[in-house]
């Protein structure tokens, strides 16, 4: 029997998976809880035992090969048909995941994020609702959510951080702002906890403002900030497309860096191991 027969590893085919729908070996560790050695050392030996390369590394990126892309879909049914087979004869019952993201959370990659975590478990459905952080926090209390990811709040609390997100004062780069004159706000409405942030900033630096556009969500933020209508403090990573730092041009006050915590409370392995894969994303997303 030659290599390619063999009855392939589970754990070297959900460690490709990982990485393919991660795009990083050092998520795919975190999520496998193993280190980035062991996770090209699992690739490794599901290569020669397929004969052929499945992953392209280079120092920024990661991206399946072409056999890799064709390999993919076998292997997700392969890791499908191990967990229908660990649950018992016939279909699995498909299982909910109430996940609440904070709006200023949820960047441009989120669409594909979650296309690639129903990829990774079609038989989880994944229900996601964005809102403000103190919303989440408090329904998160009331059982209304199995996990949220949220901004920490000045008072700490619990919760796996996931990364510090670094926020900035945002405009087109056509605003105009000139010192002395109230300061053009977009913001989401009260009681959005970073535009407390940037009101106390503000504030304390003696910076006149007014709020000239209340949006319902990052999105509509970022829409007023294009047109040119006000400033926004946003993280860097949901800033609009074509804005720009502008706090040291205008002598705005810096803003923090505030963390950002998954908070979960129990539930199934499968689900369980889907917010690993969540907390990997984000903190991929993130630039880590």
């Amino acid at each position: 029997m030659n290599e390619a027969a063999k009855a392939l590893d589970l754990e070297t085919v959900q460690a490709f998976v990982l990485i393919a729908d991660l795009g990083s070996f050092t998520r795919a560790a975190e999520v496998m809880e193993t280190s980035q050695a062991a996770i090209s050392l699992k690739l490794k030996r599901l290569e020669e035992r397929l004969g052929c390369r499945l992953v392209e590394r280079t120092p920024r990126h990661v991206r399946l090969s072409g056999e890799g892309g064709r390999f993919l879909p076998a292997a997700r049914d392969l890791l499908t048909a191990h967990e229908l087979a660990l649950a018992g004869i016939g279909a699995s019952p498909r299982r909910r995941l109430a996940l609440g993201i904070s709006d200023h959370v949820a960047g441009p990659e989120l669409p594909q994020l979650l296309s690639r975590l129903n990829a990774y478990d079609p038989s989880l459905v994944i229900e996601v609702r964005i809102a403000a952080s103190s919303y989440l926090l408090e329904r998160f209390g009331h059982n209304a959510f199995d996990a949220v990811i949220i901004r920490r709040g000045e008072e700490g609390g619990d919760g796996e951080r996931l990364f510090a997100e670094q926020f900035c004062w945002f405009a087109a780069p056509f605003f105009q702002y000139r010192a002395g004159e109230p300061l053009k706000l977009a913001t989401l409405a009260a009681p959005c906890g970073i535009r407390a942030v940037a009101i106390k900033a503000l504030d304390e630096a003696g910076i006149s403002w007014t709020e000239a556009f209340v949006g319902g969500g990052v999105l509509a933020l970022g829409a007023a900030v294009n047109a040119g209508l006000a400033v926004a403090a946003l993280a860097r990573r949901v800033a609009p497309a074509g804005a720009i730092d502008v706090g040291e041009r205008f002598g705005l006050p810096p803003l923090p860096a505030l963390d950002i915590v998954l908070l979960t409370r129990q539930t199934d392995r499968r689900s369980r191991e889907m917010l690993k894969v969540i907390a990997a994303a984000f903190r991929g997303a993130a630039g880590l």
